[in-house]
């Protein structure tokens, strides 16, 4: 067997189910092996039926009291209800679609019953779960098993028995990056231990050495194709030096508000970069609302002034036309000339057709775009400056072939991702790093709480009041419509909700991910017009959305986000003059973590603080997640969580780029295990 091969090599393979393994992108025997899974379940001690208290996944320990009976409901599907019984009181069981149960479970039998419970009304029911013996059931307790993603028609079963074929049979041993020294060195576990406890943990404390080992190799590729680039890219001439940057310094003093001193210091920044002997390779971190985009206006008009064309790309068209906007209104006001366009996917064909041209003349000063900018057609005359703003959306190759348009042109990269210093030194290891600390003085800091759903009439007449005083307010949800989980706000029915109990006055609309980008558009000129009062949204506005008049943000089933998400999301209040509110609530809040979590947001605004305490409250012992979800998160690139080992990996990298000998055979180890570098360049730094 040769990694090379087609995966229909393997015993119980053929056409058809190589096809499906083809749609999750396993091919080879090489993707197999790499193929990891996206989470475990875990069986966990059964609890006694009376301990029962709220929704989740259980195992419980009980005797069937009656004998099974089966239903079939109105839409002709087939129910089979069980009364089960233990010493502390007694649950309903009901299977779908599972006739064959009624011959199989008898009254009296004694199983563990592992699955999703429910409320109805005053009791609990517990849904289509497994059962087991006794005896087997406790065996399950001391084993995760994995769960990987899967598509229709391909089995978790059959990807299990794959991969466990390739594991049996093939060599795992010689895949090795690293010799025993090394591994000593940084206390890792060997690859062949690894692959095997990450597909089948051995105990959770082997899932952990798994885990460390193969997110060390992660990040050991990453950041040796950084540094591939950076040897590569080492203080490239600058070939667009300016030398008048004084209607930029004009642009300052009419601004209507005074930069702080960490934006004029970046502002000083760029001014040595883009008059210096070499080309500004850069990124600009800042917290949410910290003013970002002034700085990256200004970059543009000392380009303009010194007769150069800058492009500027952004992840989405809404983003895409604010800043366009904004840039637009900036100059009218100011009385700038420089010509400034547009360019999406969604500009129309004739409209194109100009801006190629007046790029590739010249005739455009400043270009604003999404991905669009990237494609073959777009030429530009004399591209000096790409700036990439929320540049963790965009993989290093996209930002590279934005920056090929030119020649050897300056790159300002602008991202509102609260990385610790350190870590972003690593990561952006061919970049300098420039650092938006302070908001601007004219706003006040938003006033956070963290409630239950007792206080949503309050949280209601908060919104109502601040309307009234003529701002506006987000309504954040975790899903666009209704689910299979009650428990979870929808966008659609949260809408309708509010237009029935809000004054008819206060119009209510909704933003979501799937509509389509002009209808986004409308929504969102609407909102800025104040022509709606409430938008109710998904995390789509989590983006870079400007709306200084918009004072509250109610942010449902807050549990369901990550820390840095909610603090983004909180973002978009706080921008004017006003003081701004932000409520997360969550029904869950009798859960111990969960308030403990939110109340790092509740207490902070600082985002960088932030994701340092929310690094301290998981911690490395708290990498297989919560037991209580049935599943154990899986994400082995969290840069957080991983801090300490991008840090090791970090000095590994530099020793093995120190010896010639050394970093040419890792190099072969990782050509045989992932294919050849160029093509790993793309899979890695695309992703990152």
């Amino acid at each position: 067997m040769e990694l090379t091969n087609e995966i229909s090599i393997l015993k119980g393979i053929g056409k058809k189910t190589s096809d499906y393994f083809k749609k999750i992108g396993v091919v080879t025997v090489a993707d197999l092996i790499n193929y990891r899974p996206s989470g475990y379940k875990v069986y966990t001690d059964w609890v006694n039926i009376a301990d029962v208290d709220f929704e989740g996944v259980f195992a419980i320990r009980a005797r069937i009291t009656a004998p099974l009976v089966k239903r079939t409901t109105k839409n002709q599907k087939s129910v089979v209800l069980c009364k089960v019984a233990d010493e502390t009181g007694d649950m309903s069981i009901i299977w779908f679609n599972s006739a064959y149960l009624c011959s199989v479970l008898k009254a009296g039998m004694v199983f563990v019953f592992y699955g999703k419970i429910k409320k109805d009304g005053n009791t609990y029911v517990m849904e289509h779960p497994e059962y087991f013996p006794t005896n087997k059931y406790r065996e399950l307790t001391k084993t995760l098993y994995p769960v990987y993603s899967k598509t229709k028609g391909l089995s978790n079963k059959t990807i299990v028995k794959a991969i466990s074929q390739v594991i049996e049979s093939y060599p795992i041993e010689t895949l090795d990056f690293f010799d025993e020294k090394f591994l000593n060195k940084y206390s890792l576990c060997d690859y062949e231990y690894a692959l095997n406890n990450i597909h089948f943990p051995f105990s959770k404390e082997a899932y952990t050495k798994a885990k460390e080992r193969l997110t060390f190799d992660d990040f050991f590729i990453f950041l040796s194709m950084i540094r591939l680039m950076k040897d590569s890219s080492r203080q490239i001439d600058n070939n667009f030096r300016i030398k008048k940057w004084s209607i930029a310094e004009s642009v300052i003093n009419k601004l209507p508000f005074e930069l702080t001193d960490a934006q004029k210091k970046v502002f000083k920044e760029l001014v040595k970069d883009f008059s210096g002997d070499y080309a500004c390779h850069r990124l600009v971190e800042g917290d949410v609302g910290s003013g970002k985009t002034i700085i990256a206006i200004l970059a543009m008009i000392m380009m303009a002034e010194n007769g150069y064309q800058s492009a500027l790309m952004v992840p989405t068209y809404v983003l895409a036309t604010q800043h366009y906007k904004k840039i637009k209104g900036l100059f009218s006001n100011l009385g700038l000339t420089f010509n400034v366009s547009i360019l999406t996917g969604h500009t129309k064909a004739k409209e194109k057709r100009e801006i190629y041209e007046k790029l590739e003349s010249g005739e455009i000063d400043i270009i604003v775009g999404t991905h669009a900018l990237i494609t073959d057609k777009v030429k530009m005359k004399n591209l000096s400056l790409v700036i990439t703003d929320e540049q963790h959306r965009f993989g290093v190759n996209q930002r590279s072939m934005l920056a090929d348009k030119g020649e050897m042109v300056h790159v300002l990269a602008m991202t509102a991702t609260p990385i610790p210093r350190t870590l972003a030194m690593i990561l952006y290891a061919d970049m300098d790093i420039s650092l938006i600390d302070k908001a601007p003085s004219n706003r006040l800091p938003v006033k956070n709480c963290v409630v239950d759903t007792r206080f949503r009439k309050k949280s209601y007449e908060l919104i109502i009041n601040e309307v009234r005083a003529g701002r506006q307010a987000y309504v954040i949800c975790p899903l666009v419509e209704e689910s299979e989980n009650k428990d979870l706000v929808n966008v659609i029915d949260y809408t309708k909700m509010l237009e029935e109990i809000f004054p008819r006055d206060i119009k209510v609309s909704y933003l979501h991910g799937a509509m389509k980008d002009e209808e986004k558009e409308e929504i969102m000129g609407r909102f800025s017009r104040n022509d709606i009062q409430v938008l109710v949204s998904t995390t789509v506005i989590e983006v870079g959305i400007d709306v200084a008049n918009a004072t509250v943000m109610l942010i449902e089933n807050s549990e369901r986000f990550g820390l840095a998400q909610l603090h983004q999301i909180r973002g978009r209040i706080g921008r004017g003059a006003h003081q701004s509110y932000c409520i997360f609530m969550s029904p869950f809040l009798h859960n111990e973590k969960t308030k403990e979590r939110l109340d790092i947001v509740n207490k902070s605004t600082d985002g960088f603080e932030i994701s340092n305490k929310d690094l301290d409250l998981r911690g490395s012992g708290d990498i297989l997640g919560t037991v209580q979800s049935g599943f154990l998160e899986f994400n082995t690139t969290d840069i957080y969580e991983n801090a300490d080992i991008i840090k090791k990996v970090s000095l590994a990298v530099e020793d093995y780029f120190g010896n010639e000998e050394d970093k040419e055979r890792v190099f072969k180890k990782i050509e045989q295990r992932f294919g050849n570098i160029d093509s790993l360049k793309e899979k890695f730094l695309s992703s990152f």
